[in-house]
């Protein structure tokens, strides 16, 4: 998974999901060494961009109860609109043509999905418990880009998956009479993201990322809009009018994750990949300390080993898969050899 890959940002929750598609291209291999060799500043804007996007979590588990998800999904991408925008104008780098139509789609479908059952799962389950479930994204992703992107996958990144899974059962505990079945959403919508990132893979090849930004942003508006009337077949899913400082809430939300989303375009470009990303896992912790102080949530040793192992898991495939697009790229001119995955 490169840079663009970790796309936490795109679905806007407080979960893996874990680095930005770049609102502006890609630089030349000489700008972008220069861009790159700030890492304590790039290490100091993922933690930012961390905390921004778990303390978003944290305000969208207490509104959860007073509204309905599909609406927290519409005002989560309708406000995120003014930064995005404004950033994108500021680098002077706003396109929008695409000759992918359907691939955005698709990408919007999985995506929405999976910022849907993200933002559900803080309603079903303590904070920290979904944002630590919700970190198995990269795993799932692992093992899907075999199939679908035909990638191969070593055993080094196999072992790291098949630890990662084990660090999923601890958590969930199957058959020790604490299962819930709520942790099922979380885990669902780590693959959604994990096929909205294999979506992202397919569009990155011909499509700007301006336009990779703004589409996934306009269809998760509509998509959480087409939620509104299914307040006349469930009243769960009614829509709930905001108070005054109800709008100040959720256009909080809204400016939150679209901020957020440019500190982590800008730490990306700062410092490496295998420098920033691993930062990311950071939510963990800071969940913890907003689920212990705002929810009074205490998380159980279960949940902390666990947490801990798919963490450990998630950062040796970012080192394991930054090794291998390093030896790749020397290799091309060498050798026809595979590289070890």
């Amino acid at each position: 998974m490169k840079a663009g890959l970790w796309l936490r940002a795109q679905l806007g929750s407080g979960f893996p999901l874990n680095a930005p598609v770049s609102i502006k291209s890609a630089p030349a291999p000489a700008a972008s060494s220069l861009l790159q060799d700030r890492p304590i500043f790039g290490i100091v804007l993922i933690n930012l961009a961390v905390v921004v996007f778990t303390g978003m979590d944290g305000v969208i588990k207490g509104v959860s109860e007073t509204f309905p998800t599909g609406e927290l999904v519409f005002f989560r991408n309708l406000f995120a609109f003014a930064p995005i925008l404004g950033f994108m104008l500021w680098q002077g780098r706003v396109s929008l043509r695409t000759r992918h139509l359907g691939g955005h789609l698709l990408r919007g479908l999985f995506g929405v999905s999976a910022m849907y059952c993200f933002f559900l799962s803080y309603k079903l389950l303590p904070l920290s418990d979904a944002i630590a479930l919700g970190l198995s994204g990269p795993i799932f992703l692992t093992v899907l880009s075999i199939p679908f992107l035909g990638e191969h996958v070593g055993i080094r990144r196999w072992s790291a998956c098949i630890v990662g899974f084990i660090g999923v059962l601890i958590m969930t505990r199957p058959g020790a009479g604490v299962w819930q079945v709520e942790a099922l959403v979380p885990l669902l919508g780590a693959v959604f993201y994990a096929f909205a990132m294999i979506s992202i893979r397919r569009l990155t090849g011909t499509e700007a990322s301006s336009s990779i930004v703004f589409y996934f942003t306009f269809f998760a508006t509509l998509a959480g809009l087409a939620t509104a009337p299914l307040g006349a077949v469930d009243p769960e899913f009614a829509w709930v009018w905001p108070s005054s400082s109800e709008w100040l809430i959720v256009l909080a939300i809204g400016l939150m994750g679209g901020s957020a989303q440019i500190l982590l375009t800008i730490a990306y470009r700062c410092a490496p990949v295998s420098v920033v990303a691993p930062f990311d896992y950071m939510s963990l912790v800071y969940g913890f300390i907003l689920g212990f102080l705002f929810f009074a949530e205490i998380p159980d040793a279960y949940l902390i080993v666990g947490g801990t192992t798919v963490v450990a898991s998630g950062i040796y495939i970012v080192h394991r898969e930054t090794v291998v697009a390093r030896q790749r790229r020397r290799q091309q001119a060498e050798s026809p050899l595979p590289v070890e995955a």
